[in-house]
C-alpha cells in the first residue's frame, strides 16, 4: 500500500480498501457531543461575530449595490443529500455563467475547479477570501444540522457526478466548515490528496481529533495558508 506525502511531512495511505461500517466511528456517545459542540461552537461563533458580519455585508454593498450579500449554492452532504450552503458572496453575480470559459484554466486536478487568479473575483471578495472570512456563513449550516464543524468538504453536484466508488466514500458522514484537508495544504494538495485526507479522517474521527483540527484552522487562518 503507497503513502502519500503532503504538507509538512504528512503521510496519508492512497488506494487504500473501501470503508466499512466498523471503519466509522458512529457511536452514540461521539455523535452526540459532535452535534453539542457545533451547536454550541456556531451559535457563540454567529453571535461574537456578527460585527464583522455587518461590516462584510457593507463593504459587499458598497463594490456592487445591486448583487446579494450572501450566495447560496447546492452542495451535496451525508449519503448524497443535497442542501444550501451558504457564504458571503466574493464573486460577481454572473460567476456560474462563466465558469465553462475558465474550466481550461483549472490549477487543481481531479473533480474541484480553483484558480489562483480567477477573474470572476471581485475585490472586497480577494480580501474575504485570503482570510476564509466568505466561510463564515457556514456557521448557519452548522445550526441547521447540514454540516458540522469539522469534517470533508461539501462537493458540489457536478464534482460528484465525476466521484468513483473511492472517491463517493467522502459522503459517508455529515461534511464540515473544516477539516484535515483545510489544516493539512488546502489548495496546495491534489484532489486525490484530499480525498486520501478526508478518509483518514472518518477513520480516526474522535472529539478530541475534531478540537485539535478546530484549532490548526484558526492557526491556519490567522495566516492566510493555502487560501484562494
Amino acid at each position: 500500500m503507497d503513502l502519500l506525502k503532503v504538507s509538512g511531512g504528512n503521510e496519508v495511505r492512497q488506494t487504500s480498501p473501501l470503508l466499512q461500517r466498523e471503519d466509522i466511528n458512529n457511536q452514540k456517545g461521539y455523535l452526540f457531543a459532535k452535534r453539542c459542540m457545533d451547536l454550541i461552537g456556531a451559535l457563540c461563533g454567529l453571535i461574537i461575530l456578527s460585527p464583522i458580519f455587518l461590516i462584510i455585508a457593507l463593504w459587499i454593498k458598497i463594490e456592487d449595490p445591486k448583487g446579494p450579500v450572501f450566495f447560496k449554492q447546492i452542495r451535496i452532504g451525508k449519503d448524497g443529500r443535497e442542501f444550501y450552503m451558504y457564504k458571503f458572496r466574493s464573486m460577481v453575480t454572473d460567476a456560474e455563467q462563466k465558469l465553462q470559459g475558465l474550466l481550461k484554466h483549472n490549477e487543481i486536478s481531479g473533480a474541484m475547479f480553483k484558480m489562483k487568479h480567477d477573474p470572476r473575483v471581485t475585490k472586497v471578495g480577494r480580501l474575504i477570501r485570503k482570510t476564509s472570512i466568505d466561510e463564515l456563513p457556514q456557521l448557519w449550516n452548522v445550526v441547521k444540522g447540514d454540516m458540522s464543524l469539522v469534517g470533508p468538504r461539501p462537493p458540489l453536484p457536478r464534482e460528484v457526478e465525476e466521484y468513483t466508488s473511492y472517491d463517493m466514500q467522502r459522503l459517508l458522514v455529515v461534511p464540515g466548515c473544516t477539516g484535515l484537508w483545510q489544516v493539512s495544504g488546502r489548495n496546495h494538495l491534489s484532489f486525490h490528496e484530499m480525498v486520501e485526507l478526508d478518509l483518514q479522517y472518518i477513520r480516526q474521527r474522535a472529539l478530541l481529533f475534531d478540537m485539535k483540527i478546530i484549532l490548526k484552522t484558526i492557526k491556519v487562518l490567522f495566516g492566510s495558508e493555502g487560501a484562494f
